[in-house]
């Protein structure tokens, strides 16, 4: 045994009990990695959904603003841009998953009109930046949700790597010496009994003699 134990019956009591506590505490512990698993896996195949979409997304932008900037003057350019009208707040929530918090994210606009997104007139701008400028307006929604979703894919891994720990110290260390424990224990019980068993009866054969020395 690798831990030394005290061979008494208020031991084994003791050891018997936190057996059973391991025993349901392993059994939880190993339902808590499985859901985990799989609400993590429903996760990553999110991720990649909204990583592939974001990516096409900002390269639909990319190729708009190329085509905006080959039809302008860098300095109208610049000068359509420098003055933004609208204005995002990003909202931080938390929601359990499993004893895991992981973000929710929400935006808020400082006004409610979609055209505030242009910060400049159209008298002496192209299309291609308008549509440059609506299209990261509408990839940030998912871009939102593309770090919210990785946040919580890394936050989970990390919670399903230390039950994984929980779950091998339990399986493969405290349920197994515990297990020795008792067995060791009640061996040591058995053997006491028996020992007292034998002095009992030997006691026994020395007052049966004496009392038939004394009769003779």
């Amino acid at each position: 045994m690798a831990t030394v134990v005290n061979p008494t019956r208020m031991e084994l009591t003791r050891l018997k009990r936190k057996l059973v506590t391991a025993v349901k505490g392993h059994r939880l512990l190993k339902n808590k990695r499985d859901e985990l698993m799989r609400q993590f896996l429903e996760l990553v195949r999110e991720d990649m959904d909204l990583r592939v979409r974001v990516e096409e997304q900002i390269r639909a932008a990319n190729r708009n603003f190329v085509l905006a900037k080959a039809g302008m003057s860098e300095e109208i350019l610049q000068s359509a841009m420098i003055a933004p009208k609208q204005e995002v707040q990003l909202d931080i929530a938390m929601k359990n998953i499993m004893s895991v918090n992981v973000p929710v994210y929400k935006t808020r606009t400082r006004t409610a009109d979609e055209n505030d997104i242009y910060p400049y007139g159209f008298a002496f701008t192209s299309s291609d930046l308008d549509g440059a400028v609506k299209s990261l307006s509408d990839v940030l929604p998912d871009m939102l949700k593309l770090a919210e979703v990785e946040k919580s894919c890394q936050l989970m891994a990390a919670e399903i790597e230390k039950t994984r720990r929980r779950v091998n110290a339990l399986e493969h260390v405290i349920i197994p010496e515990t297990q020795e424990g008792i067995r060791y224990i009640t061996m040591k019980l058995d053997e006491n009994e028996r020992s007292t068993q034998v002095r009992l009866m030997k006691v026994k054969d020395m007052m049966l003699q004496e009392a038939h020395h004394y009769e003779a």
